[in-house]
């Protein structure tokens, strides 16, 4: 079974969004990005509620959607990268 990584920007993000503290989302998301070298103003950020695996304590995952401003198709490494909680 792989372990959370308690530092992945998702579980981060899930945790802000449960202890209603959504509204520092979005400047988490865009640190993260200029962490992983990419510029934050070429991307839309936008945050998908999704039903929990019937397992899972949790009720509710936030997944995060990068879509970017110019149109181009956003790197899937990104995407994989940006909504991994395992490590």
């Amino acid at each position: 079974m792989a372990r959370l990584n308690p530092y992945a920007i998702k579980v981060e993000i899930n945790r802000l969004f449960q202890q209603g503290q959504s509204f520092f989302a979005i400047p988490k998301v865009e640190s993260w990005l200029r962490e992983h070298q990419q510029d934050p103003n070429q991307y839309e950020i936008q945050f998908v509620e999704e039903m929990a695996d019937p397992d899972e304590v949790a009720v509710m995952h936030i997944r995060i959607h990068l879509s970017r401003r110019d149109g181009q198709p956003v790197d899937p490494w990104l995407i994989e990268e940006i909504n991994r909680d395992q490590t």
